[in-house]
């Protein structure tokens, strides 16, 4: 028995089910986009579910633009923008209650307010979903 030939790349691996999962979803997502008609994405569906090997589904993406989901200004990075800004604005509040004669502290209230959803936000930001996470074809 022959071995397999050498891999020369990514391209050569077995693709999974996972692989081919993505690849139909981004195949759909572009459709949906309008850069493929229904005959072009029913042939490539069809091309990618019975694909063997990670190469043969970059093909089918290969004149696709590539999904920037996950990727520079994701979710990730639009939280901590938010939490930047929230954090400069509070700041400013701050800097404006203390030089105006720092009685009552009323910056608590807009902090609470707006900290609500700041919070939740961070939150998604940093728990991604696993999609997002798994390598782009």
């Amino acid at each position: 028995m022959t071995p397999p030939p050498a891999r020369t790349g990514d391209t050569d691996l077995r693709a999974s089910d996972a692989d081919r999962e993505r690849a139909v979803e981004r195949l759909r997502r572009h459709a949906g986009a309008g850069r493929l008609d229904a005959e072009e994405l029913e042939d490539r569906l069809e091309r990618a579910l019975a694909a063997r090997t990670r190469g043969e589904l970059k093909a089918l993406l290969a004149d696709l633009p590539r999904s920037r989901e996950g990727r520079g200004r994701g979710a990730a990075h639009c939280g901590r923008e938010h939490v930047r800004v929230y954090a400069t604005t509070m700041a400013l509040l701050v800097a404006i209650w203390a030089l105006t004669g720092a009685g009552y502290f009323w910056p608590v209230w807009p902090m609470l307010g707006w900290g609500v959803f700041v919070l939740p936000d961070l939150r998604a930001a940093r728990r991604r979903p696993a999609l997002e996470r798994a390598p782009l074809l």
